[in-house]
């Protein structure tokens, strides 16, 4: 006997079990790419500010970046590597970025600016406005609360953003006047 669709699913989309166990080797993959980036990040930190003597936003500054960059990395690479077109390399180096993998960086770079600030946030609600000033309730607000938001914004952003499908269709803006 067929299955009746329920609340969320119809016949053309399967149930929401179906849809996660779907989902789950990207979501490893992103959490693998992610842990790499984490780790280099806090790695070069520690160095940056320690042994090379850089003051904290410079040091984190530079981290980030290195993060962002394993990120996107073990992403275009690893777990959205069939999402993407190969870039067109036009020039007689294969290895010069393109514009299309330059965009795709960069936003990319940005998604995950957009993670910082949820994650700065998340803190500042906690800090500044609930007035939970502890070290653990920093940590607490910062690293677990915003981490945990800012990682699904992060996932969401890259998959549905820089590494779209071949087929999905970019959200586009329409004007009063393009309206009619």
């Amino acid at each position: 006997m067929p299955r009746s669709p329920t609340r969320h699913s119809t016949p053309d989309r399967p149930p929401p079990a179906r849809r996660l166990r779907a989902l789950a080797p990207e979501l490893l993959g992103f959490a693998v790419a992610g842990s790499f980036a984490y780790a280099a990040d806090l790695a070069l930190f520690v160095w940056l500010r320690g042994p090379a003597g850089l003051d904290p936003f410079t040091a984190k500054s530079l981290s980030f970046l290195a993060g962002c960059t394993i990120a996107y990395t073990g992403n275009a690479v690893g777990t959205y590597r069939t999402r993407t077109a190969p870039p067109p390399y036009g020039g007689p180096n294969p290895r010069t970025p393109t514009p299309t993998s330059l965009r795709r960086y960069t936003l990319f770079l940005a998604v995950n600016l957009a993670g910082a600030l949820v994650q700065l946030a998340c803190l500042g609600l906690s800090h500044h406005v609930l007035g939970l000033t502890s070290a653990t309730a920093d940590t607490v607000s910062g690293a677990g609360v915003g981490m945990a938001l800012a990682t699904c914004l992060r996932f969401w952003g890259t998959r549905t953003l820089v590494f779209r499908h071949a087929g999905d269709v970019p959200v586009q803006m329409v004007s009063k006047a393009d309206e009619g």
